[in-house]
């Protein structure tokens, strides 16, 4: 009883999120750009049903978030907040590129795609070699929105690292002041910047920050 009791909880909570997505992203969306919203998000809902954060949080919580930064922190349009939702769906689950692109458009399918293959990249890549990285980075993605889903990606992920285990922390905090934050400051994102470098610091060096 008290497990349906919380699985209505969490249906509840992802619905409170959802709808909060909506508001960031309402002042400049459409009845059209509701429905591709609402569109990804049933997608990815599905996709990544009973799958869970290290946190046990129900995995739908870290999209949903992703996307709100991309709307509220990033001022970002309805394709990439559909992108944001769906970042890890080909990656991660049984949805395909075709998939995205038969429900959606080929520019989507291919914001996907570049997130898909720079998730590789990043979990092969060293900070000694973070310059050429980044460099190969900007060249590797035609369309900028795929970087700045990545970034909102790895904040999302550095406001919730207290839930990986030390060594696992350390290494995402690594590759996030070397990589991350370096690639906001070049593309002018220098709240999300200061905000990387704070987080990985926090962990780095925890004495660094204070009291």
């Amino acid at each position: 009883m008290e497990n349906n009791t919380e699985l209505e909880e969490e249906k509840k909570e992802i619905l409170r999120r959802y709808r909060g997505l909506l508001r960031s992203a309402s002042k400049s969306i459409s009845a059209t750009d509701k429905k591709t919203i609402r569109k990804a998000f049933d997608i990815a809902l599905e996709a990544h049903s009973g799958m869970r954060r290290k946190s046990g949080e129900p995995y739908i919580y870290h999209p949903l978030a992703v996307a709100r930064i991309v709307a509220e922190e990033m001022g970002l349009d309805t394709v990439s907040i559909a992108c944001a939702l769906l970042h890890d769906t080909v990656e991660d689950t049984y949805i395909t590129l075709d998939d995205i692109e038969n429900v959606f458009d080929t520019k989507t399918k291919d914001i996907i795609d570049g997130l898909t293959k720079i998730s590789g990249v990043f979990d092969h890549s060293t900070s000694a070699q973070a310059e050429n990285f980044r460099k190969m980075l900007l060249t590797l993605s035609d369309d900028i929105r795929v970087i700045l889903i990545k970034l909102a990606d790895r904040l999302h992920n550095m406001r919730t690292l207290g839930s990986m285990p030390k060594a696992k922390q350390l290494k995402i905090a690594s590759e996030t002041s070397f990589m991350y934050a370096p690639l906001a400051h070049r593309l002018g994102l220098y709240k999300v910047k200061t905000e990387l470098e704070d987080l990985s610091l926090k962990y780095q060096d925890p004495e660094a920050l204070g009291p």
